[in-house]
């Protein structure tokens, strides 16, 4: 009988190719699709932790917005050329910008005091939740002022988003918008109504923390100023909305400044402190995550990025 000779080593890989290439061969059944990769993780970090004498200061990312053709909200009065030097000057485009929305924490011993609430309430939970946080572990609410992009993470529904919170609102900025007739007033704020206290220019909701009238972007618009161990930290919310044309130029007129001669004498006073004092700053709208000092430049101020100096 005739000896049956091996196939080589060049077949058999060639077989074993052909079975994995065809799996009928094997019996096997057609491959699955493939699982799409997990979706990318955010481009910016949702939050920034810094220090501030005893208080830990946290800027939270509750959501950013591309807009067109910015200089129908900035630079109103401006001319186009004016308006396009500035921005070639600060390497922006003319055509599109990016709209940030900052919300801030400030844990003060067992405290946890909350600015503004962002757009919607996932925003805020979502920028939270990545600091380590919950909204039912918020103390206090305190709103610098009651546009849709500040009270719109306050209820969900029908349910307070801060369960456990008490808030904070200046007085005559609560009075203006609980007679204007306002769906966002009355969807989010009038419900938690009974919840409020109210302060004035000077007045302090929280020890360390102090109102500061800032009036024109809305009649009752506040900042606030923090002070711990010696140190200070202004939150400026809209006093001031984007970094060059609104800094830059405190002239130039902004569309949603209710009062737009105000607002421009509020932008060179509540500035010109900050630059006099090198204090830093959080602006509401500024490029997350909102810090930065302030250096006086001819008729505004130069915006200089925070690094490392609340990290010390």
């Amino acid at each position: 009988m005739p000896m049956r000779r091996s196939p080589s080593r060049r077949h058999a890989l060639g077989l074993a190719a052909a079975a994995l290439a065809s799996p009928a061969l094997i019996g096997a059944r057609p491959a699955q699709a493939e699982t799409p990769p997990p979706p990318a993780a955010p481009a910016i970090p949702p939050y920034r932790r810094m220090t501030l004498g005893e208080m830990t200061v946290t800027s939270l990312l509750a959501g950013s917005r591309t807009t067109e053709n910015p200089q129908e909200i900035f630079g109103l009065n401006a001319s186009k050329e004016d308006f396009a030097a500035l921005s070639a000057a600060a390497f922006l485009p003319t055509d599109r910008a990016v709209n940030f929305f900052t919300p801030v924490l400030i844990e003060r011993g067992a405290e946890k005091i909350l600015f503004d609430t962002g757009l919607s309430p996932e925003g805020i939970r979502a920028a939270l939740a990545a600091a380590g946080h919950r909204p039912e572990e918020i103390t206090t609410v305190v709103l610098t002022h009651m546009h849709g992009d500040h009270i719109g993470g306050l209820m969900e529904g029908s349910a307070p988003t801060f369960a456990n919170a008490t808030y904070v609102t200046g007085q005559t900025e609560f009075d203006h918008w609980a007679g204007a007739g306002n769906e966002g007033f009355e969807a989010k704020v009038r419900p938690l109504a009974e919840k409020f206290r109210f302060v004035t220019d000077g007045e302090s909701p929280v020890p360390g923390v102090t109102a500061v009238l800032a009036a024109g972007h809305t009649p009752g618009h506040m900042a606030y100023w923090l002070e711990s161990a010696g140190r200070e930290l202004v939150l400026s919310a809209d006093a001031a909305n984007h970094y060059v044309w609104s800094l830059e130029r405190p002239d130039w007129e902004v569309r949603y400044d209710m009062e737009k001669a105000a607002a421009a004498a509020t932008r060179k006073s509540l500035f010109g402190r900050i630059a006099a004092g090198k204090l830093p700053f959080i602006g509401y709208h500024m490029p997350f995550p909102g810090v930065g000092f302030l250096e006086a430049r001819g008729e505004g101020f130069r915006f200089v990025p925070a690094s490392y100096q609340l990290d010390l």
